[in-house]
């Protein structure tokens, strides 16, 4: 009997919550798409094409538009004028973003730049890529490295193409964007058929998996234990393990003592120079140091990836 009844008014509890919700938000946020209780418009969400799927939505409810992923509510901006107004003049208010999993345990819980919220920290690591890694000066003493590579990547092209094979540049751009990364960042010159650098495109391509991972808990905080029984969590574990081992690796070989220093330093010889000196207003760690090396990954596209791997 309780069970029955329990299975009767649970349904209509849940009903009549998700109309005084909808009532209270009437008048407050924009105009959308409507749609369900808890889930939001998730299940309506089009992830192969969400540019095109998001400008359709935006040509029936403006260019303001309200949506829901699970718990997550979601603005859409689809006009010059109001994306000025997000992106200029109210831009502290929209410049973090929702805490999701996988980016909060790869940017070693926010210490990177790109995906930190907006805080003291935020902008001490933004100075620390404005002025000393990425200052004009800096940019300009890796330019030698960006000609040599580019050099070798036309050379290795001209060479097949005397030979009559067929190039790949899907291939050629992720070999050519791995080893310029890996010498600006590490100073590590990797040999294009070596293991060291497959293993780098390997950590890279993994990260950007679940950087941009589904996690039921982000959306659906109480149905967490989705990701465990999914292996996303287990995965994301061992990514991170396998990342942090990969930037430990390259610290202690740049604080080798005996190792030879360069004339021009890399961005990972500044970074341990800040550290050593201690010349920022936070205590630099090598969480921060680990987390703003994370920027440095290229964009690896799955696809151009499984091709690397099978060539």
């Amino acid at each position: 009997m309780i069970l029955l009844l329990l299975a009767t008014i649970l349904p209509i509890a849940i009903f009549f919550l998700f109309q005084r919700q909808k009532k209270l938000g009437k008048g407050v946020l924009p105009p959308g798409p409507p749609g369900l209780p808890f889930v939001g418009n998730l299940h309506q969400f089009d992830t192969s094409a969400p540019h095109i799927y998001l400008w359709k939505l935006s040509k029936k409810y403006g260019p303001l538009m309200s949506m829901k992923l699970g718990s997550i509510p979601l603005l859409v901006v689809s006009s010059p004028k109001t994306a000025k107004e997000v992106l200029k003049a109210h831009d502290q208010v929209f410049c973090s973003r929702p805490r999701a999993l996988g980016q909060d345990k790869l940017s070693y819980n926010g210490l990177d730049v790109a995906l930190a919220p907006y805080s003291e920290s935020w902008r001490e690591s933004r100075k620390i890529c404005v002025l000393h890694l990425l200052s004009n000066k800096q940019v300009q003493s890796f330019r030698p490295i960006r000609e040599e590579e580019v050099f070798r990547m036309i050379r290795g092209l001209s060479i097949k193409a005397s030979l009559g094979q067929v190039i790949n540049f899907s291939v050629t751009m992720l070999s050519f964007t791995s080893t310029l990364i890996c010498r600006i960042a590490f100073g590590k010159i990797y040999s294009e058929e070596g293991q060291e650098i497959r293993r780098f495109d390997k950590l890279m391509f993994e990260s950007q998996a679940m950087l941009g991972g589904f996690f039921m808990s982000d959306y659906l905080p109480s149905f967490g234990w989705v990701d465990k029984l999914s292996g996303m969590i287990d995965r994301l574990d061992k990514t991170f393990k396998d990342l942090d081992e990969f930037y430990q690796e390259l610290i202690d070989e740049q604080m080798d003592p005996s190792r030879e220093k360069s004339v021009n330093p890399n961005i990972l010889d500044l970074l341990i120079q800040l550290k050593e000196e201690q010349s920022c207003s936070i205590d630099l760690t090598w969480d921060h140091v680990k987390a703003i090396l994370m920027m440095c990954e290229p964009e690896i596209n799955p696809v151009e990836y499984e091709i690397w791997i099978r060539c």
